[in-house]
């Protein structure tokens, strides 16, 4: 028993074959699409993301900076009055020992003391307050310090005021 029927074959290229593969498929073409644009909104999303980390990380390092500096600036006249009772009694142990422990804390929470007399007069950190005549001194050097100014790192907290020779 043979088979009667007939199997047609069509003649196949191979250029038939890259034809078809050529030709685009839209649902392949619209699913790429999304892909890229899902994967440009989430690039997008990251980056702003750490945009606002950053920012957040700024802003408390700003905020507890302001708030040291305002507890720094309340302290000042503290420290003022020590240094006061100090050059009325500068023999005095505890005033000594309470001028010291200020210092002390004052240098372990990054204020300095603004360098005065004998400098020359610099208007960013010297408030002179009188200008008077002083033989053997240059004009603009600071001779007296009537109050001292303080700097928090870079941030002035207070000029000194200061007298400087005419």
């Amino acid at each position: 028993m043979q088979d009667d029927k007939e199997v047609k074959i069509e003649e196949v290229s191979v250029d038939d074959a890259t034809n078809t593969a050529e030709q685009p498929n839209p649902e392949i073409e619209k699913l790429t699409a999304q892909l890229s644009e899902m994967n440009d909104k989430y690039l997008r999303i990251a980056a702003e993301l750490e945009n606002t980390r950053r920012r957040s990380a700024l802003d408390a390092e700003s905020r507890a900076r302001n708030r040291a500096m305002s507890v720094a600036e309340k302290i000042l006249p503290v420290m003022d009055a020590v240094d006061a009772a100090l050059k009325h009694s500068p023999d005095d142990e505890g005033i000594k020992s309470m001028a010291m422990a200020l210092n002390s804390a004052f240098e372990q929470i990054g204020i300095t003391k603004i360098a005065s007399v004998g400098q020359p007069l610099n208007p960013a950190h010297h408030n002179a307050i009188q200008v008077i005549a002083v033989e053997g001194t240059a004009p603009n050097i600071i001779v007296d310090e009537m109050q001292s100014g303080y700097m928090f790192g870079d941030n002035i907290l207070r000029t000194a005021m200061v007298v400087v020779a005419k």
